[in-house]
């Protein structure tokens, strides 16, 4: 009854769902976009007009057939032929699960509360665990979505495009029929008995199913191999492939299809990630939770007594090692590597014999196995590596005081860690050894492990100070350091002409202002009062005489009706003449083009002076006047807009030599939102590959600009990359810059951590 409640509030929410769906392509098909988006866009769009009905019609077909049969017969394309438990799979298939587990992710996070509570409870009925293919699981329910989608002749591509707002809405459709089974259950007195996982008769695992198979007795069907089979069912195994993904040809030994993770999923490459990162980490969760019996990922226990002197003899002995270590050199060699390895090893066995519980013993072991990963990552340079093994016990003692370091990518522990590896990666060893920034990680590891309290206190300090030096690190090579100073005039000068541009409109538009004379204050003469600023200063002589002359230049093409007025434009013309020819000459308009515009006005100025028409008021000009010289004291944030950077111009300009830096400027090409907003964020010293005009460069990202319109990225070689906002989110988009590192230094450790302890399940509670 409880299934049958669940599967008819699923299908009567099946129009909704499509609704949704409708809505978000109509609004993405109006959106400006290239041309080949928008035609696919449109394509998507007419397909799902044509078919939509059909996909709701089977899904609901499906789901209810689900009732019937609980272990559904093998998808079309699946030989049912099998050697060594290899089965054979097709693309499609393949590619399907692909893409219903990663759908299956966002929603089993979304559901994860009610859909355990409604587990246990049939389970509880059961006598046993739900089978792979249940309909009560997410991912069981996303397979049969993606399957009828392509049944009812929708495309994969399609899916793909919608499957962000998909995967969300089901979610949000499915939460509250997970929440209604479990108020059924309890209204019939359904209640989780605590014995329940003894109760509970395993399943026998099927050849190829993606389950566990361990040599020792005590270990099959035990409570590490369920929490890995669990995961691995609801996740795909290494959170990035879909169980039995992975196949052979029959007899043949060699793979049909092996996609890398990502492949065949909708969305951007930082959302992509993002999932895959909170899969890897839901999968540890599930591992300590469900092996440490009485773990509380919220709040965990203290630690008890023995490990507890343990820890902190091991902060007693890292005061005596650097209080002696300045008399000692030390060793960065390979083999000082290898030793490292060893002692994090020996160090989590003994840790582990004087740990009382099964969660701290978890703990301690996947910690362990997390830094010799870590450790045992040949890209980073052993000097490096060294001081790294010595953050073991810190972070052990941080992980068993606050479970969130399982939980949470932020944890300033991880991001710590995260930030100085990701600098590293791209140095070898003799440019790290005795550099600043080797001597930085040394001081920032003294710090933790002599640190008096545990927790996340002392890794948010030395992370905020480590984060203060690499801005100052990353910039400080002198050709670096130029091209920031030349950077940084370049936004600061366009910034303030966007600025005089606006304030200038502002005071003129109710003015009496010939059209000539609006666009060589607009477009030319803002230009000169931003120049005039950077080089002298804002209230410098020399900028105040420029605002001056925008003053008279707009009361001398005035009308004067009257013979005063005229004398004194003749007397005072020569003075503004010089003035505009100073400033022209600062933004580098000289010669023929500097006589050219002079004639311009010149000619503007007659006509005016021959005028009868209404002059400007004195008092007007004088207002106009005193705002000018103080003209900065009026800008806001708000009129910040995009800088129309000149790469022809910054030499001419600021007096820089710049053959040494690629200036690459917005071209206006379309740029998604979440792709701006994701060059926002790339953070300081990490190392991307970058293809621009045909050639590609390993570069590190060292600087970005106040307001982060300006972006620059430093080659080895001592070529950089000046590049602007909207055109490093167009490079993101088109994958012209590519992170060389997909996976944070931690996230990697702790997904070869769960392999390893997937191959051994036994080692977890040894």
């Amino acid at each position: 009854m409880a299934r049958q409640r669940f599967i008819e509030g699923l299908c009567a929410g099946l129009p909704v769902l499509g609704q949704k769906v409708e809505e978000f392509l109509s609004t993405l098909m109006g959106q400006t976009a290239t041309q080949r988006d928008m035609q696919q866009r449109r394509d998507a769009w007419m397909s799902f007009q044509a078919h939509h009905k059909d996909w709701i019609g089977k899904l609901d077909r499906a789901w209810r057939g689900a009732l019937l049969a609980p272990a559904a017969a093998p998808a079309p394309g699946k030989s049912s032929s099998s050697l060594l438990g290899l089965e054979l799979l097709g693309d499609d298939v393949v590619e399907n699960k692909i893409i219903a587990s990663r759908m299956a992710l966002t929603v089993t996070e979304h559901v994860s509360g009610p859909f355990d509570a409604a587990r246990q409870r049939t389970q509880q009925l059961q006598g046993q665990e739900l089978a792979a293919s249940d309909v009560l699981r997410p991912e069981t329910l996303c397979l049969q979505l993606v399957e009828q989608w392509l049944e009812a002749g929708l495309k994969r591509d399609e899916l793909q495009l919608v499957c962000d707002p998909l995967q969300r809405e089901f979610a949000a459709m499915a939460l509250p029929q997970y929440q209604a089974m479990v108020r059924f259950y309890d209204e019939q007195g359904v209640v989780v008995s605590q014995d329940l996982r003894s109760r509970v008769r395993r399943s026998e695992p099927s050849s190829g199913s993606g389950i566990l198979h361990s040599g020792h007795g005590q270990a099959q069907g035990g409570p590490v191999t369920q929490a890995l089979q669990q995961s691995r069912q609801a996740l795909g195994r290494d959170s990035g492939f879909a169980p039995t993904q992975i196949v052979h040809r029959q007899g043949m030994g060699r793979p049909m299809s092996a996609m890398p993770a990502g492949a065949g999923y909708g969305g951007n490459p930082l959302v992509r990630a993002r999932q895959r990162a909170q899969g890897v980490m839901q999968q540890l969760r599930r591992l300590l939770v469900q092996p440490a019996t009485g773990f509380d990922m919220a709040q965990a226990p203290p630690a008890t007594a023995a490990l507890t002197q343990a820890l902190v003899a091991h902060r007693v002995q890292a005061d005596s090692y650097y209080s002696g270590l300045a008399t000692v050199a030390q060793d960065y060699s390979p083999q000082a590597v290898v030793q490292e390895v060893t002692a994090v090893r020996e160090r989590a066995a003994d840790l582990k014999k004087k740990a009382d519980s099964a969660s701290e013993k978890a703990i301690i072991e996947v910690v362990a196995l997390m830094f010799q990963s870590i450790l045992n990552e040949e890209r980073i340079p052993p000097a490096v590596r060294v001081w790294f093994a010595r953050l073991q016990v810190p972070v052990l003692r941080v992980a068993l005081a606050e479970p969130e370091f399982f939980s949470s990518l932020t944890h300033p522990a991880r991001l710590l860690i995260d930030r100085m590896g990701a600098c590293v990666l791209g140095f070898d060893a003799s440019a790290i050894n005795g550099s600043a920034l080797e001597a930085e990680i040394r001081r920032i590891v003294q710090v933790i492990e002599q640190y008096p309290e545990t927790g996340r206190r002392v890794f948010q300090l030395v992370h905020d100070e480590f984060e203060k030096f690499l801005a100052k690190f990353l910039t400080d090579k002198q050709g670096t350091a130029k091209i920031v100073s030349v950077a940084q005039q370049v936004e600061q000068k366009e910034t303030l002409a966007i600025q005089y541009t606006i304030e200038l409109r502002n005071m003129l538009k109710d003015m009496p202002v010939r059209d000539e004379i609006r666009e060589f204050l607009f477009k030319t003469w803002a230009e000169v009062l931003a120049m005039a600023a950077v080089r002298h200063g804002v209230q410098h002589e020399a900028t105040t005489a420029y605002k001056r002359a925008a003053a008279d230049l707009v009361w001398a093409a005035s009308a004067k009706p009257n013979r005063a007025e005229r004398a004194q434009v003749i007397q005072n013309l020569p003075a503004l003449l010089q003035s505009l020819r100073e400033g022209l000459t600062l933004i580098g308009t000289v010669g023929e083009a500097q006589d050219t515009r002079i004639k311009q006005l010149t000619d503007t100025l007659a006509e005016a002076f021959l005028s009868k028409t209404a002059a400007i008021p004195q008092a007007h000009i004088d207002a106009m006047a005193k705002r000018l010289s103080n003209l900065e004291d009026y800008f806001g944030d708000e009129t910040q807009g995009d800088i129309p950077l000149d790469a022809d111009n910054i030499e001419m300009l600021l007096g820089i030599d710049t053959s040494s830096i690629h200036v690459i400027a917005d071209t206006g090409a379309p740029v998604q939102d979440d792709m701006m907003a994701w060059a926002q964020q790339l953070p300081l010293g990490n190392w991307f590959t970058l293809d621009h005009n045909g050639a590609s460069a390993r570069v590190q990202y060292v600087w970005q600009s106040q307001r982060k319109q300006l972006h620059l990225f430093a080659a080895l070689d001592g070529s950089s990359y000046l590049i602007q906002l909207r055109r490093l989110g167009a490079y993101l988009q088109a994958g012209l810059l590519v992170a060389q590192e997909e996976e944070a230094l931690t996230l990697r450790a702790t997904r070869d951590a769960l392999a390893k302890i997937d191959a051994n399940p036994e080692r977890l509670l040894d």
